[in-house]
């Protein structure tokens, strides 16, 4: 490979949270600190243990060599940089800048999106297993979370209920729906015709719906991310996206998210509440790194990460499947999050949930609690680390935690 996928980088006291907050207690979900003789794995934040794309940090650098950061107006080049890798990338079509707007992360754009559709009171449909941040961005701002569950078919495959989300959407008188695709945690893809069904249903009951689509570039082999938007005419008219190249190129702590709203009205209601307070405004830098990663180097460098998550997903899948009796997990086709489900295992050991959680927090596995993503039996685990963390982390769950 061209880029470096392999180097184990030490992010200690450097403004990781996935590292400097194990052991701690700041969001309430942090994995234990190890037992003396184990370093840290970690696998619970969703941000990656790989260095950016080069084309990223030279977007950066050049614009710093320039001493100034005052008060400035959003390139067209950044505009410029979406249209062409939504467009040649992901299949959008119509895209303006007109259409697009910067967000202060993901979190800001539902909640703004949110507090724009509906009024305190009203109830919101999310799918479960959730993302964890949907529930807080729902109920933190005085609105209730409706959850449809996804099911498994007879291969293991999670799949939308497209009965209960029409009972359900009618049941709460519900006109707003929350949609993650890919989706966090399961690693689904959806295939074009479900997002479709899942139109026609949200459609039919008048219901607008804010599409996540932060993973959309994630996608491996086999699989193709079909934006929400471009599913139907219905969709493109009713649906309010966000995007961002944090999760791709591992951008997090610049915040810089956009969405993509293509009806004016529909804009214009949230545009207008994400920036009522006149915070809701791009960091500079953030600007640069969006131009330097949606360049055809940074798409390069994201085609190589892929492939490395690929076969991380696979490796890690594919042992747990074969080495532990009653864990259960499905290879994601997208995102670099797994969601194995250890409801046999504890029936048959006898072990819980907590007392695995455990096992691997002292050994070094640094997981997360799949309860809190609504997974009754579940651990959220994040693969993007270079091949041999994984290879140790599986290694260790044989010789320390799974052990029954």
């Amino acid at each position: 490979m061209k880029y470096d996928f392999t180097s184990i980088i030490d992010r200690r006291g450097k403004d990781a949270t996935a590292v400097d907050n194990i052991g701690k207690v700041v969001w309430g979900n942090e994995p234990k600190a190890p037992r003396e003789g184990f370093d840290s794995i970690p696998m619970w934040v969703a941000d990656m243990n790989f260095a950016t794309a080069p084309a990223v940090t030279e977007a950066m650098a050049e614009r710093i060599k320039h001493p100034l950061f005052g008060y400035f107006s959003t390139r067209p080049e950044y505009y410029d940089s979406i249209i062409r890798w939504q467009t040649e990338r992901n299949g959008h079509q119509g895209l303006t800048a007109d259409c697009i707007g910067y967000e202060n992360g993901v979190h800001g754009f539902v909640t703004s999106a949110v507090n724009a559709l509906t009024i305190p009171g009203e109830s919101v449909l999310i799918h479960s297993p959730v993302y964890i941040g949907f529930w807080v961005d729902v109920e933190g701002n005085g609105r209730n979370a409706v959850y449809s569950e996804l099911k498994q078919d007879e291969n293991g495959v999670w799949r939308m209920d497209y009965d209960d989300m029409d009972a359900k959407l009618k049941a709460y008188g519900i006109h707003c729906a929350i949609f993650c695709s890919p989706h966090n945690p399961t690693g689904r893809v959806w295939e074009k015709w479900e997002i479709e069904k899942a139109m026609e249903v949200y459609a039919k009951n008048d219901c607008y719906v804010i599409s996540d689509e932060i993973w959309g570039d994630i996608v491996f082999s086999g699989h193709k991310h079909t934006p929400t938007q471009m599913s139907c005419d219905w969709a493109k008219d009713h649906v309010a996206a966000v995007y961002a190249p944090s999760k791709t190129f591992n951008l997090a702590g610049l915040t810089g998210s956009y969405h993509i709203i293509y009806n004016k009205y529909l804009r214009d209601r949230i545009s207008h509440v994400a920036g009522a307070t006149n915070y809701n405004s791009m960091n500079v830098l953030s600007q640069h790194a969006l131009i330097g990663a949606y360049s055809k180097e940074g798409e390069e460098w994201a085609d190589e990460l892929i492939q490395v998550l690929g076969n991380n997903a696979k490796y890690a899948c594919d042992f747990i499947n074969s080495e532990f009796d009653g864990v259960s997990v499905q290879m994601p086709q997208g995102t670099y999050m797994i969601f194995p489900d250890f409801t046999e295992y504890c029936r048959r050991t006898g072990v819980t949930l907590d007392e695995i959680l455990d096992l691997g927090f002292d050994c070094g596995i640094g997981w997360q609690d799949g309860r809190r993503f609504r997974g009754p039996c579940h651990i959220r685990m994040n693969l993007a680390s270079p091949f041999s963390r994984i290879e140790e982390a599986c290694d260790r769950l044989k010789k320390y935690v799974l052990t029954k």
